[in-house]
């Protein structure tokens, strides 16, 4: 085989909504002091009883489910995750035993933060090009309520919880474009998740000033790599930060007559989830035509990045 494509998405949101009225009674907020910096109204937030696997395993069975396959077609299996708190076994392990793989998948997470699904889209792409895999499960997963503290105006307005996945398979023909991929490891400490329990925190103006400045021509570059003109492009889908980075970005890009992803909105930032699970929604409502190119981008944590154009399954 030549290549890879994506036959297949899913995503999966806990039940329980936080609103903007509920922050402003737990901290000093205003529905409209936040949709007018973030440009969030709600987002998602998980129980004590669905850890970051059981947010990836529903994810994963609706992706399983759209493609035809069952666990056991799976032999590698890839998550995208900054907030497993477990270090053994990883979440891929665990995922893959709560879906009740039969084989013996290669199991592996990734931890690149925001940009964690392009960069595990990436893996599974080259590892089928490399003839070590021939279907994947990749997985965006994020349990970002765990790690957030709720006391902090600036941070707690910002994130949620939530899943979404992608099968992933051998093809003649690529469906998955080349990867670009860095980071400013310089500026790594602009995005942290650190300490005894670990709490998210961020230098907000400083990566609102780089993502706003450096990456359109970055995002460009991929579209470049891909033979694919930003204008041609039908959907943009990029990390779900923020309404006010989502927006000037998908503008700087050139992508004139594309479906913009803005799932941030009601979802909040879900790290690794926010790629998957927002294209998943956008394939899910029929706003992007099958075979169609979709530039994907991710950037965030480590202040790392990482892009593709892919067809839309």
């Amino acid at each position: 085989m030549t290549g890879s494509r994506v036959v297949a998405l899913g995503h999966y949101q806990p039940a329980k909504v936080l609103t903007n009225e509920d922050l402003a009674a737990m901290v000093d907020t205003t529905d409209e002091w936040i949709r007018s910096r973030v440009g969030i109204r709600t987002r998602h937030i998980a129980g004590p009883d669905e850890p970051v696997d059981e947010l990836a395993y529903h994810a994963a069975g609706k992706a399983l489910a759209g493609a035809g396959l069952t666990p056991d077609d799976i032999d590698l299996v890839l998550v995208a995750t900054s907030t497993a708190i477990d270090r053994s076994p990883n979440m891929a392990a665990r995922v893959a035993a709560k879906l009740g793989m039969g084989g013996s998948p290669a199991v592996m997470d990734i931890n690149v933060v925001c940009s964690g699904f392009t960069h595990a889209l990436a893996t599974a792409d080259h590892a089928i090009r490399a003839g070590s895999a021939t279907r994947a499960l990749v997985i965006g997963a994020d349990k970002m309520a765990e790690i957030t503290d709720w006391s902090d105006r600036t941070t707690c307005v910002l994130t949620g919880d939530g899943a979404g996945a992608a099968v992933v398979e051998a093809c003649e023909e690529p469906g998955i474009g080349p990867v670009l991929w860095g980071s400013v490891p310089e500026m790594g400490n602009a995005v942290r998740i650190e300490g005894s329990p670990p709490v998210f925190a961020q230098e907000g103006q400083s990566v609102y000033r780089w993502t706003t400045s450096q990456l359109p021509p970055l995002a460009r570059k991929v579209c470049e790599k891909a033979g694919v003109a930003p204008e041609e492009l039908a959907a943009v889908v990029l990390h779900q930060a923020n309404l006010r980075i989502i927006e000037p970005l998908a503008a700087k890009i050139g992508a004139v007559n594309a479906v913009v992803a803005r799932d941030v909105i009601e979802s909040g930032n879900t790290s690794a989830a926010s790629i998957p699970m927002a294209l998943s929604k956008l394939v899910q409502r029929g706003e992007i035509p099958s075979g169609a190119p979709v530039l994907l981008f991710g950037f965030g944590g480590n202040l790392s990045y990482a892009g593709q154009v892919i067809s839309c399954p």
